[in-house]
């Protein structure tokens, strides 16, 4: 029965390799839900689930500083709202096509459901570059991108987010689009906006916090915790700088974090201060970082691969499939007793082979980076109550979820017979609460 599914997403979506491997993942682990509920079967709930609800594709025509026209593509895959509401991120990015954006949809139906929340999955995105563009440039694109996507979203209907590409200022211009289009201040309609109009105290912090907390469960599950532990960070991102905040705030010790031009290893603890001002507010290259924190402290190794440097925890956070077989079997060797996936799928099928045969404790991105999700399901929640929460509070709540998604996991393994298997028991606990309230609301 996997072999006709798995052929048929092949045939039905040729050449979307990313969609192919995560829907690969899922099959490989849910036989013993499907054992356990034929009537899953029966109703054709796995063909269901791989076949998004809705496909959008459309042109963003835009116009650069110079008066140059440009033309790029802009993605959004309504996968399933059996749940609530479609919930997901935009990516900019030019590796964006139909393929990236319709796995992390996939993913986000699962990650969704195990957060326990009322969201269903989507994702969206473009092949639009930020990256050198002036804001104005960035404005004028944003613009043109919701002038068609606002007819799409709505409170109710799809909500999405920021993801790599998309932060607090292309978050602003889609919203301040959205509300011109359509007259109306619906807050609810985005998140990750800013705090002064709408946004959510933790959600820029979320989901690297969220990746911390749920990694530190997965360690405290084996009597240890990231006190003194040496930690390594993949991305100096949003995730990865938030993620190693939290590490930091629990005892572990970052001792390297990278970018697409390399990697950076400071032995004394990445200078969380120092990564901000450079990623955050100069948008440089992590090579400033050695030469602002003094090359007798941090070295910096142009096109690198992080994964050398020896840790006992990894924390990849930057981007799909950067972790290959033979960095795991690196990771190993050099220590390595736990990987948490702050970003979506970054280890490939090999990969987690590797850590599952050497007894890592291995957490997958739908688990383990569900912290930013949930979160922004908390801003919709104070957007809706015209409410807002302290940081402490709001904190708490993440930490709660994260903590209570960890416990899903694992029980859910215990109870299919896979017990300590993270990314069985995240695919069948999402699975499996999307596959009952696909039953109970009939043939949808």
């Amino acid at each position: 029965m996997f072999a006709s599914v798995y052929d048929d997403v092949l045939r039905r979506n040729p050449g979307e390799t990313e969609f192919h491997q995560a829907a690969r993942e899922v099959l490989e682990t849910i036989g013993p839900v499907l054992a356990k509920h034929p009537e899953y079967v029966e109703n054709k709930i796995i063909e269901r689930v791989f076949e998004p609800e809705r496909q959008i594709i459309f042109r963003v025509p835009w116009e650069d500083d110079r008066g140059e026209v440009h033309i790029n593509r802009g993605f959004r895959v309504e996968f399933n709202s059996v749940l609530g509401p479609y919930k997901g991120g935009l990516r900019f990015h030019p590796s964006v096509y139909l393929g990236i954006v319709k796995f992390l949809g996939f993913e986000q139906i699962f990650k969704n459901g195990l957060t326990g929340l009322p969201i269903g999955g989507g994702k969206g995105g473009s092949d639009f570059d930020p990256k050198g563009r002036s804001d104005r440039e960035v404005m004028r694109f944003c613009q043109s991108f919701m002038t068609e996507l606002y007819r799409h979203l709505g409170e109710y209907t799809d909500v999405p987010a920021g993801d790599i590409g998309v932060g607090q200022r292309e978050i602003g211009y889609l919203f301040g689009q959205y509300k011109r289009i359509t007259n109306r201040y619906e807050s609810g309609v985005i998140t990750g906006k800013g705090l002064s109009y709408g946004g959510a105290q933790v959600r820029t912090e979320a989901t690297g916090y969220g990746c911390a907390f749920f990694v530190e469960e997965m360690l405290k599950a084996r009597g240890s915790s990231f006190d003194g532990r040496r930690v390594v960070v993949s991305g100096s991102g949003n995730v990865a700088i938030y993620a190693i905040a939290k590490v930091r705030e629990l005892g572990g010790v970052v001792v390297a974090c990278s970018d697409s031009s390399g990697y950076v290893v400071d032995e004394k603890g990445i200078d969380l201060d120092l990564l901000k001002q450079i990623k955050e507010v100069e948008r440089r290259r992590l090579s400033a970082y050695a030469e602002r924190r003094g090359t007798d402290v941090a070295t910096y190794v142009p096109g690198g691969n992080v994964w050398e440097v020896p840790c006992e925890v990894a924390l990849p956070s930057a981007t799909q499939n950067e972790i290959t077989g033979r960095d795991a079997e690196a990771l190993v060797r050099g220590g390595c007793i736990a990987v948490g996936e702050g970003a979506n799928m970054p280890t490939m099928p090999e990969g987690v082979r590797v850590f599952r045969e050497a007894g890592v404790a291995f957490g997958p991105g739908k688990a383990v980076n569900a912290g930013g999700v949930a979160t922004s399901a908390l801003e919709m929640q104070q957007n809706a109550s015209r409410d807002s929460w302290t940081f402490e509070f709001s904190e708490r709540r993440l930490q709660e979820i994260m903590s209570d998604i960890h416990a899903r996991c694992l029980e859910t393994a215990d109870e299919y017979g896979m017990p300590g298997d993270y990314v069985a028991g995240a695919n069948i606990g999402g699975f499996k609460r999307v596959a009952d309230a696909m039953m109970a609301l009939g043939l949808i």
